[in-house]
């Protein structure tokens, strides 16, 4: 496994301030008012602030100068102007696109590459991102969430180096890290570099759920690990190389920027959605409990100001479930499950942070819904990643023994994840 660790002690965090809509100034005098800005910002004190990645602008930089880019990015792919801290509303946030500022920087970018949700994060899940060009820098735009999830020789072959940096939340059927897969295997194949700018995990305080078997293997699921792995994107990116994860095993040159002042302990309070349906902080925290509902008749909340922090269905009894909503089409849900149609189900927006799975949801549905037989539908087992947890609700095991059926695969999964920890 071929990647590289900076450490940076010099500089605390890098501030980019710059007029994407103004005249391309000469190449030192640009730089100058840049690293100029930097200096100054320096003296301010950081102390226990987390500093992602994309801000150790003096540990990329020097790799990027001479070299042709390709950036897989989306909107949460940014440097802040102030240090992110989860103490921070996200309106308070200052920040610059990371493809705007390095295009200031003069460097020599050749594309952006788009995952799902797309290059600026309107598109729905599970909507087609096609080819483009961005308005703003006028890049192309190459979807790697469309006909094609790999990027293609074609689509390769004007490159030198490829930044990945996209905002994860730490769930296995969240599609970024199976981008961030087949990003690595085909330049692992082209004898491209790839360096990810790591993002804190706002569910990395905890692992929980079951395997996923590799018979069960799609694109909201790739590989042996739980529902909630408790990794940073770059920490998952080298368990991808160290475990030989890409095809025949073959090894990606992989450099990793890391997070400054974080562990895995530190809540994070997303500046920006990482993606239409995930809003809020408590969306985020449930999504690796509420996801589950997708593979069934029952809504999260798609179509509604509660995305993934509230849950029913027209087939729950509303004897049971006193709290009702009804989807309407809004950004990132054209077309909702049960639109137009009364749910009844539950409110979980004033709920307190999980630091685990919460299957009761899921069995109190499944035990509460009318026509047992229509509740569960073929994508559950992706989305599980077994056939096992529909069959032990389906019998009706308690969440108790079914946490304790996945304790063995967890055990393992956490010796494994130990050997690609960047941060504790």
């Amino acid at each position: 496994m071929h990647f590289k660790m900076f450490k940076n002690t010099v500089l605390l965090f890098v501030l980019v301030l710059i007029s994407c809509g103004s005249k391309i100034k000469d190449d030192s005098a640009q730089n100058s008012e840049i690293l100029s800005q930097v200096q100054d910002e320096n003296s301010t004190k950081t102390e226990n602030k987390i500093i992602v990645g994309a801000n150790s602008t003096e540990a990329y930089l020097p790799i990027l100068k001479g070299k042709r880019v390709g950036i897989v990015a989306n909107q949460t792919s940014v440097i802040f102007k102030e240090s992110a801290s989860s103490q921070k509303a996200p309106n308070d946030y200052n920040y610059t696109h990371l493809v705007d500022s390095l295009v200031a920087l003069n460097l020599d970018i050749k594309q952006v590459f788009a995952t799902e949700h797309g290059f600026r994060g309107k598109a729905d899940a599970g909507e087609t991102v096609k080819d483009d060009i961005d308005s703003k820098t006028k890049l192309p735009i190459v979807s790697i969430y469309g006909k094609n999830k790999k990027p293609s020789k074609a689509q390769l072959k004007d490159l030198d180096i490829i930044v990945f940096d996209i905002q994860d939340v730490g769930a296995r059927f969240y599609t970024y890290i199976s981008s961030l897969h087949y990003l690595m295997e085909a330049c692992a194949e082209a004898n491209i570099p790839v360096i990810v700018f790591d993002r804190p995990n706002p569910n990395g305080h905890y692992i929980d759920g079951p395997i996923l078997e590799m018979s069960n293997k799609s694109f909201v699921g790739m590989h042996p690990i739980p529902v909630v792995h408790g990794m940073t994107i770059g920490e998952y990116a080298q368990m991808i190389n160290g475990e030989g994860w890409l095809e025949n095993e073959i090894k990606c040159e992989l450099t990793v920027i890391p997070i400054k002042n974080y562990t895995h302990e530190k809540t994070y309070s997303l500046p920006i959605k990482p993606s239409p349906n995930l809003p809020t902080d408590v969306a985020i925290n449930l999504y690796p409990s509420l996801c589950f509902f997708e593979g069934t008749n029952v809504s999260a909340g798609r179509g509604t100001s509660g995305q993934f922090q509230v849950y029913g269905s027209p087939f729950l009894d509303k004897d049971d479930y006193t709290f009702k909503f009804v989807p309407q089409p809004n950004e990132g849900a054209k077309y909702p499950k049960h639109k137009g149609e009364v749910c009844y189900g539950e409110d979980l927006r004033d709920s307190k942070p999980l630091g685990k799975i919460h299957l009761d949801y899921l069995i109190k549905a499944y035990s509460n819904s009318i026509g047992k037989q229509e509740f569960f539908n073929d994508y559950f087992i992706k989305l599980a990643g077994t056939k096992q947890l529909q069959d032990q609700i389906e019998s009706g095991v308690s969440e108790k023994d079914i946490k304790a059926s996945w304790a063995k695969g967890l055990a393992e999964f956490k010796t494994m994840r130990s050997e690609y920890l960047i941060y504790k």
